[in-house]
């Protein structure tokens, strides 16, 4: 059986496919109009089940194609990220980041790293424990066994520091308490009070017998017949109080 080769539209292409979408066109007439199958344009309008999706626009913090060009040129004249940032405008961190993530000093191009950032851009994202299946058994094991998630990015941090396997943005305690995506209220039924948040029990500094004795009167006035005693005691105090103030009078 024969491949077909996949096809790929272009961004005017797309456009124009939404605008005949929009106008009422089916996908068999706007797949003729380009000279393809009503597939390849059902794969175009069913991510977004069929309504078009608003148009991407870059953010006015983030850098530009022109700013990316301006760094790769300063790089290849030996320029250092402090004086590129100076000459930009730009945080000196700005660019040791952006040259740190698409390939270093020596890697770096600016019409490849200018893609790879609207490609990050892209929302939504898979889930990172999702792209390492290792890594998600690993921590699915630390769940089971009643681990918290600090407790489970700490021992990853520690155990796994120099393995590629186990990378260090999987050490946010964040990515595994709740995945990407997820609703911002969602809370991991087994995870626990963090160590280090809840402190060290303190000593009670000789007042233990204090304490214990007022938890002792808080629960007996917590139950009916507690109360019931103790108002009869206030009750038989009271009298007695009064039947010796009468022989005082005598």
């Amino acid at each position: 059986m024969k491949q077909r080769r996949r096809i790929y539209y272009s961004t005017s292409q797309r456009a124009e496919i939404w605008d005949r979408w929009q106008r009422g066109g089916s996908m068999s007439s706007i797949g003729r109009g380009f000279e393809r199958e009503s597939s390849s344009i059902f794969s175009v309008l069913s991510p977004s089940g069929g309504i078009r999706p608003a148009d991407r626009k870059r953010s006015r913090r983030a850098l530009s194609l022109i700013e990316r060009e301006e760094i790769s040129r300063g790089l290849v004249g030996g320029r250092s990220l402090r004086a590129i940032a100076a000459q930009l405008g730009r945080a000196p961190s700005t660019i040791s980041r952006e040259v740190g993530r698409n390939g270093g000093a020596d890697r770096y191009r600016a019409t490849v790293s200018d893609q790879s950032a609207w490609d990050r851009a892209l929302r939504p994202k898979r889930c990172k424990l999702a792209c390492h299946p290792s890594l998600r058994r690993t921590v699915s094991r630390k769940l089971r066994r009643k681990w918290s998630p600090e407790q489970i990015a700490g021992w990853l941090k520690h155990s796994f520091a120099d393995e590629e396997q186990h990378p260090r943005c999987h050490h946010d305690r964040r990515i595994i308490s709740k995945p990407a995506n997820s609703p911002r209220k969602r809370v991991n039924p087994r995870q626990r009070v963090p160590l280090g948040q809840g402190g060290r029990r303190r000593s009670n500094c000789g007042l233990g017998d204090k304490f214990e004795a007022r938890q002792s009167v808080e629960a007996g006035a917590a139950s009916p017949r507690s109360r019931r005693r103790d108002a009869g005691a206030d009750e038989d105090a009271s009298v007695a109080v009064t039947r010796a103030s009468a022989r005082r009078s005598r």
